[in-house]
C-alpha cells in the first residue's frame, strides 16, 4: 500500500516533541518538514506539496492557486487556529476538508499579550537595554493595577487575556459579536467599539481577521483612544490601519505599542519598527513547549481523522472563520 504523504510548513511543528509526527509515520505516513525555517512562498508550497495528501500549515499562505495545483491534497491542517491566509472556498470546491486548532495556544498568547504589556508600561525594554550598558536609567512607568483594559475579541484568547487582567483587579471592557456568559460572569463590560477606546488605558485585540474585521481599528477609531492608551496586538496585523496608528504613536496619543504579528512575516522593515515605544517579536504568542505539543498533536488528529475517512474534530468552512490565532 502505498503510504500517505503529508508535508508539514509549519516552522514550529515537533519542535517541543517528536510526538506528532511519530504519531503520522505510525499509520503509515511520509513525513516532510520544513527545513527552509521560515514560511513558504506560493511556489515553495507548489513544488513541496503537489503530490502531497496531507498539508500542515504554519504562517504560510495557501492561495487558491496553491490548492489548485495540488490534485491529492484531502486536507489542510493549520498548526496554529487563524485561517484567513488559507482560501477556504477553492479548498471547499476542490473537496479538501481545513482544519485548526482552536484553543491549543490561548493561554500561552494571554501570557505573552501581558508580558508585552508590562514591558511597556514600566519600560521594561528601555530600562534592560541602559543597565546592560552601565547607564541607572529609571524610567517612570505605569502600573497595571486597577487600570481598564479593553479586550477587541472575546473568544478563548481574549478570555484568556481577561482572566489575567482580573488579577490586576482591572475594569474589563469587551468588544465582539457575541456577549459569552463566561465572559459576562467573569466581570467583563460589553461595550461598543467607539466607548471601549475611549474608555480602555491598555488595549489587547484578540478579533480573527475576516472582511468584517478588516482594518476594524482604522483612523476614526484610533482617533478616539485615550491619551496615553498602550496597544497590544498578538492576533493579526491587518485589523489596524497601521499608517493611523504610527502617527498616533509619533505625537505620543498612543504611549506604546506591543506586537508579535505581522501582513508578511518576516516583515519588511517599517519606520514604526524604529520607534522606541514600539515592541515587536516574531509571532511567537503560541511558541512554548506545552502549546506547541498541543498544537502538534491536534493537527496530527486532525489529519489522521480525514485521512481515515473520518469526519475530523476542528474542521473550518468558508462561512465560519476561526476564532483568532
Amino acid at each position: 500500500m502505498k503510504k500517505w504523504k503529508v508535508v508539514v510548513t509549519a516552522v514550529t511543528f515537533g519542535k517541543a516533541t517528536s510526538e506528532p509526527a511519530d504519531r503520522l509515520k505510525s499509520i503509515g505516513c511520509e513525513v516532510f518538514t520544513n527545513t527552509i525555517g521560515r514560511p513558504l512562498t506560493e511556489t515553495e508550497l507548489i513544488s513541496a506539496a503537489h503530490d502531497a495528501d496531507a498539508l500542515i500549515v504554519g504562517n504560510d499562505k495557501v492561495p487558491g492557486r496553491v490548492i489548485h495545483a495540488c490534485l491529492k491534497l484531502r486536507v489542510i491542517a493549520k498548526h496554529g487556529v487563524g485561517t484567513d491566509s488559507i482560501d477556504l472556498l477553492a479548498a471547499e470546491q476542490q473537496g479538501i476538508v481545513v482544519t485548526n486548532a482552536p484553543g491549543a495556544n490561548s493561554h500561552e498568547v494571554a501570557d505573552l499579550t501581558f508580558g508585552l504589556l508590562h514591558m511597556l508600561a514600566r519600560g521594561l525594554h528601555i530600562a534592560n537595554e541602559a543597565t546592560k550598558k552601565g547607564d541607572w536609567l529609571k524610567p517612570m512607568g505605569v502600573g497595571l493595577w486597577k487600570k481598564t483594559i479593553g479586550i477587541v475579541g472575546v473568544g478563548k484568547i481574549g478570555l484568556a487575556a481577561a482572566r489575567r487582567a482580573t488579577g490586576y483587579n482591572m475594569t474589563i471592557l469587551g468588544f465582539d459579536c457575541v456577549e459569552r456568559t463566561e465572559a459576562k460572569e467573569m466581570g467583563i463590560q460589553y461595550v461598543w467599539l467607539e466607548e471601549l477606546v475611549e474608555r480602555a488605558d491598555f488595549i489587547s485585540l484578540h478579533l480573527p481577521l475576516t472582511s468584517s474585521t478588516h482594518n476594524i481599528m482604522n483612523q476614526r477609531i484610533l482617533s478616539l483612544v485615550k491619551p496615553g492608551m498602550l496597544l497590544i496586538n498578538t492576533a493579526r496585523s491587518a485589523l489596524l490601519d497601521n499608517a493611523a496608528l504610527f502617527r498616533l504613536l509619533l505625537d505620543g496619543r498612543i504611549k506604546g505599542y506591543g506586537v508579535d504579528v505581522y501582513d508578511d512575516e518576516p516583515p519588511a522593515h517599517q519606520p514604526m519598527f524604529d520607534l522606541p515605544n514600539v515592541l515587536l517579536t516574531p509571532h511567537l504568542g503560541g511558541t512554548c513547549l506545552e502549546s506547541n505539543r498541543r498544537m502538534g498533536n491536534t493537527a496530527v488528529n486532525n489529519v489522521i481523522a480525514v485521512l481515515q475517512g473520518r469526519i475530523p474534530p476542528n474542521r473550518i468552512l468558508p462561512e465560519k472563520r476561526s476564532d483568532s490565532h
